[in-house]
């Protein structure tokens, strides 16, 4: 890799690799550890599952945080920015900063030719390590054997609820899926589950037994937290919040941290996420969620439904690679108003808006774009919500950035 003058000559080198490009192999990473045997390693945690994985990489983040430790925490996809994906103590870093980061991984690890994520892993791990980080958290991206998370040293992987998504590429079937993500557990290592599939238990459990790793389940090790006591909406956060209590707790015990359950009440009422039953002050009011799949939108549902609330309309499109006929009646019942269907210009792994319109049926609408769609809903008292795609939320918070920070109280 070479060096680079500026952070645009880097932000240039990342987008050359191609966002989408995959080789699923972990030797560059392995190399890339290698090189690091002379470091010491840092307390970390991994995140594996299907949905809720970023909720609870936040929640743990946030928990180590309150307890006074210096703490990277390591995400994606991003919305606007690549920078979203790196914070150390909750705040990105600054541009020069990773144009530093990458120049030190040429001299550390020169002639590795990482893709995408594997790049913004390591630079993520040099970065937790320039900064004395006393507590790591890695999300794990779609997969788990072959993550490249997975190559790094922690302490603990965490599971969050696995189902149907990504198939193309590590199914078919939640089988192949279960054990796709069981492999990212490390030979006599601890591995915490939150509720899962039974058949994900079970390939779960074979793989601790078959590698000689603990596997805890979440709800043996921490109550679930009120839905009043936690920022995030919806019984589904409250299962993230647990796994991420019991995560932390058996960490803490691990390295020998005192826990605090006021430090830990704070981390859990402070928690903020982006796109996650957000709701936002706008015209037409708005709540923004990244469901985007059948088990996601499932728990969509459970949640308005239980902070009583029916969106008088719904702006929701997805990608062509997804289970779209189990989603047709989760998305029907989002709304009883109209289902609003922009198209995503420029993206070709987005399924076209006619075509969607028409799968939904007689309330659904194609429009050109999201301003459309939005424009047509103006003035509406009622919340309006958006979701569907994780591509659609971008689009949002690239005109309106300001929905991507925590609301000053």
């Amino acid at each position: 890799m070479k060096r680079f003058k500026n952070f645009q000559e880097f932000a240039a080198h990342l987008d050359g690799l191609g966002l989408f490009r995959m080789d699923l192999t972990l030797e560059r990473m392995r190399a890339f550890v290698r090189s690091l045997d002379a470091s010491p390693r840092l307390p970390a945690i991994q995140v594996v599952g299907t949905n809720g994985k970023g909720s609870t990489s936040t929640f743990l983040a946030g928990l180590a945080q309150a307890h006074g430790l210096r703490t990277g925490l390591y995400t994606s996809p991003h919305f606007v920015d690549f920078r979203e994906r790196l914070l150390l103590d909750g705040a990105m870093l600054p541009e020069q900063a990773w144009t530093d980061l990458a120049n030190a991984l040429d001299r550390l690890a020169p002639g590795l030719d990482f893709t995408y994520f594997e790049l913004l892993t390591v630079l993520a791990v040099l970065a937790f390590r320039e900064a004395g980080a006393g507590a790591v958290v890695y999300e794990a991206g779609l997969g788990g054997t072959w993550d490249a998370t997975t190559a790094l040293p922690v302490d603990l992987t965490l599971f969050t609820p696995v189902g149907l998504d990504h198939e193309a590429i590590l199914g078919p079937g939640l089988e192949r899926i279960a054990r796709d993500k069981a492999g990212a557990m490390r030979p006599g290592g601890m591995a915490v589950t939150g509720p899962q599939e039974p058949v994900v238990l079970d390939i779960l459990a074979a793989r601790a037994k078959e590698i000689g790793a603990e596997l805890h389940h979440a709800a043996n090790l921490a109550e679930a937290p009120l839905a009043r006591d936690i920022a995030l909406a919806g019984p589904h956060q409250q299962e993230n919040a647990r796994l991420a209590l019991a995560g932390w707790r058996l960490w803490a015990r691990q390295q020998g941290w005192s826990i605090d359950p006021d430090a830990e009440a704070r981390a859990l009422a402070q928690a903020f996420i982006p796109g996650r039953l957000q709701s936002v002050d706008f015209d037409p009011p708005l709540l923004l969620d990244g469901a985007h799949n059948e088990p996601a939108l499932r728990a969509l549902g459970q949640a308005l439904d239980g902070l009583g609330v029916r969106p008088a309309a719904l702006i929701f499109t997805c990608l062509k690679d997804k289970d779209l006929e189990a989603m047709l009646p989760l998305i029907r019942d989002l709304t009883p108003g109209p289902i609003l269907v922009p198209g995503l210009p420029g993206n070709e792994r987005a399924i076209a808006s006619q075509a969607l319109a028409a799968r939904l049926g007689g309330r659904a609408r194609a429009v050109a774009d999201l301003d459309a769609a939005l424009n047509l809903l103006a003035g509406s008292k009622e919340r309006i919500l958006l979701c569907g795609s994780l591509y659609l939320l971008a689009e949002f918070y690239t005109k309106h950035p300001r929905f991507l920070t925590r609301p000053a109280t």
